[in-house]
């Protein structure tokens, strides 16, 4: 989870460079577009890890899922996350879709809380 939340992180620092460069028209490195797709790449595919980690060990551990909140938070958080990485793709063909990808991504920073909040809970029960 850790590596999600750096990933994100630096997704919010280039993004907020990028941001700033478009808005004061100012030019941006060559590579920083590549470098937020990178990162955008790195967090979807840790983020669906993590779901399978996380529904393997639940299933393996309790049988069934849906024993917390933190399996909402963890659906939520991955749904959004795709949802930001589809809406990142339309940026250049849709007007409306840098909007979507920005809110996105702001509703996302709830849901790692949300997420990290509940998955503290879940540890406590494997720790002895």
């Amino acid at each position: 989870m850790g590596l999600s939340i750096l990933a994100y992180l630096l997704l919010a620092v280039t993004g907020v460079w990028m941001f700033n460069a478009r808005n004061q028209s100012t030019s941006q490195p060559t590579w920083l577009r590549s470098l937020h797709y990178l990162l955008g790449a790195s967090l979807v595919s840790l983020v669906l890890l993590l779901l399978a980690i996380g529904i393997v060990g639940t299933l393996g551990h309790f049988g069934s899922l849906g024993h917390s909140s933190h399996f909402g938070a963890g659906l939520a958080v991955v749904g959004l996350v795709l949802l930001s990485g589809a809406s990142s793709t339309l940026i250049g063909i849709m007007p409306w879709a840098r909007p979507l990808h920005i809110g996105t991504n702001i509703t996302l920073f709830i849901g790692l809380v949300w997420v990290s909040l509940t998955g503290w809970n879940v540890v406590q029960k494997y720790l002895p």
